[in-house]
């Protein structure tokens, strides 16, 4: 296999971190990993019983929930602690947010069901690809954005405040404010 990290003497975590090509095999990225699928387990397992109980298991999975937040379980995270949802956000259940590199979600966001944030990349040339090279890049969802159910946003794409994304959109580039956008790839279609 090709010495893709000759003369970089950081780890595939640091790499990871610094949203440079890096490979997951770093044992601390498997551990955060880990703890993501536990934490979330924990949380939808108590979210059946007491959910303000179940709180507390959330803030700890996550980076930050604003005030009033609330995500409804499940949800899938690869790390979560890179994850950042603003005050009185609802997201609704099974959110994917793969946050290799930071997602943030505004303020005042509505999440509908089966949202995917992705934040990973990988190399189009084959013989990297097959060397488990990946990458990330951050997505941001500003204030008072709807995504509809079904929702897929691709790394690196940023979303303008008060804009409206319909659903089963894929959001390929970034969308600016105020506008409804759809489709595949989602489109502006009208101001807001």
């Amino acid at each position: 296999m090709t010495d893709y990290f000759a003369g970089d003497d950081r780890s595939n975590l640091e790499r990871m971190l610094a949203g440079d090509l890096y490979i997951a095999d770093d044992p601390r990225i498997l551990a955060a990993q880990q703890r993501a699928v536990r934490l979330a387990g924990e949380y939808a397992a108590a979210y059946a019983t007491d959910i303000e109980g179940a709180q507390s298991i959330v803030r700890e999975l996550v980076g930050s929930l604003g005030a009033d937040a609330h995500i409804r379980p499940p949800l899938y995270v690869d790390y979560g602690s890179y994850l950042s949802v603003g005050d009185r956000t609802f997201v609704n259940c099974n959110l994917t947010a793969l946050d290799v590199a930071p997602i943030t979600v505004g303020a005042d966001c509505q999440i509908g069901p089966n949202v995917q944030l992705l934040t990973p990349t990988h190399p189009l040339e084959p013989q990297p690809r097959r060397d488990k090279l990946e990458a990330a890049k951050p997505i941001t969802i500003s204030d008072n954005v709807w995504l509809g159910g079904g929702v897929i946003v691709l790394p690196g794409v940023t979303i303008g405040d008060d804009s409206v994304i319909g659903s089963g959109s894929v959001v390929t580039r970034d969308i600016p404010s105020g506008v409804l956008a759809l489709g595949n790839p989602a489109r502006v279609i009208r101001s807001l």
